[in-house]
């Protein structure tokens, strides 16, 4: 049975301990020359959003897109140490990813906000980076809109690994905009209660899988399992 998963990163597979709020404000005081006026409001967007957002709240011009990518991977590398010492793999996570991995048929990899210099800044920090499909994945740079997201990452499901259009995808995350992306583009949903969401909250936006964590590697196969057989 054949499967795309796709996890999401902070605060479901690791905990970044506000590393990354202080990623964002790096990369805007290196391009705006001070101090962001509020923290960035992340909750499952994209770093395209995310960015633009700052910069519009602070009433400055947006800078082109290079220019933020550039500043953003130079801020994620130089926190690396930060990110190590502060942060933690979620319970569960190294056993979950290794089970998911090593599937036949299956295709693990993430879908997240980051993007991709600073997604593998984060997996690596805690040894999870060799457990994932990285470049099947889908980044922030690849769309603005989490949903859009789905799209990139199974086209690149299909040209890199051969996988047959029409193979079940399963997003795992933490926010409702997780469970809104899989909604809205035909994916299973595993939402995991493992960040700043109530289980409650998860539900209502319409996750009909809810995890406490990824520390039940059984379970969280058992239902990824469910999907491949739909």
């Amino acid at each position: 049975m054949e499967l795309i998963v796709l996890w999401d990163i902070d605060h479901t597979l690791i905990e970044n301990s506000g590393v990354s709020k202080e990623i964002y404000a790096a990369a805007f005081s290196v391009l705006s020359g001070r101090e962001p006026t509020a923290t960035a409001r992340t909750e499952g967007r994209t770093d395209r959003l995310i960015m633009r957002d700052m910069f519009v709240r602070d009433g400055l011009p947006v800078p082109d897109w290079r220019s933020i990518e550039t500043a953003l991977a130079q801020a994620g590398e130089a926190r690396l140490d930060d990110l190590r010492r502060r942060g933690t793999a979620l319970p569960g996570v190294h056993e979950t990813l290794k089970a998911a991995f090593a599937q036949s048929g299956w295709v693990s990899s993430v879908l997240t906000g980051n993007i991709a210099a600073n997604a593998l800044v984060k997996l690596s920090a805690f040894g999870l980076d060799s457990l994932l499909d990285l470049p099947v994945g889908a980044y922030g740079a690849d769309a603005e809109l989490r949903p859009q997201l789905v799209a990139v990452a199974r086209e690149r499901a299909q040209r890199l690994r051969g996988v047959p259009a029409g193979v079940p995808t399963v997003l795992v995350g933490d926010t409702p905009r997780d469970v809104e992306a899989a909604l809205t583009t035909g994916s299973g949903i595993i939402a995991v209660a493992s960040g700043i969401h109530r289980p409650e909250e998860l539900t209502a936006a319409g996750a009909a899988e809810v995890l406490p964590d990824l520390s039940d590697t059984k379970r969280v196969l058992g239902i990824l399992e469910s999907f491949a057989g739909h």
